[in-house]
């Protein structure tokens, strides 16, 4: 794939261009979800697989998925640097796990981890935001997604389990 797809940068220029990015309250809507600090926008969702038994549809869904992923990254590098790649299975244990009450998986990376296993991180420039790009699927029978996150506060370490001091 040459291109980022059909306007996946033209959507998250946009959704960076706006004064204020999120919703003040927590949202589902057409474009994804979000709410206080963090918004996630599906740029690309694959058809369903209630009949791909052999999962071999699904296997081409990722492939596209990441092709667009892959493509829609090179011009984020270009601009912001290599980014780093952050694995949500930790977020995903931490919001079932004992420690849920005291150490709940901040969002947008729990509510990600429901979906993606990886997400790609980039800190952007001036420090206080960061944008990741994740594609997931979050049951056998459902889309396929590429979703990007942009979220307030410091990027996400990619070495530390959530909850770690």
């Amino acid at each position: 794939m040459t291109t980022d797809g059909p306007g996946h940068l033209a959507r998250i220029d946009e959704l960076l261009a706006r004064e204020h990015p999120y919703p003040e309250r927590e949202v589902i809507d057409d474009d994804g979800y979000g709410g206080p600090g963090y918004r996630v926008l599906e740029l690309h969702a694959s058809e369903d697989f209630w009949d791909d038994e052999d999962g071999r549809a699904a296997d081409r869904a990722h492939d596209v998925a990441d092709a667009h992923l892959e493509a829609l990254a090179a011009p984020l590098t270009a601009r912001w640097g290599s980014p780093y790649d952050v694995d949500l299975w930790s977020y995903l244990v931490a919001g079932y796990g004992p420690d849920h009450p005291n150490h709940p998986s901040p969002v947008p990376l729990g509510l990600l981890s429901g979906t993606a296993i990886t997400l790609r991180v980039w800190p952007l420039p001036g420090g206080g935001r960061w944008l990741g790009l994740a594609v997931g699927q979050e049951d056998k029978e459902l889309p396929v997604v590429l979703l990007a996150a942009l979220a307030d506060g410091p990027a996400p370490d990619p070495s530390a389990p959530p909850g770690a001091p």
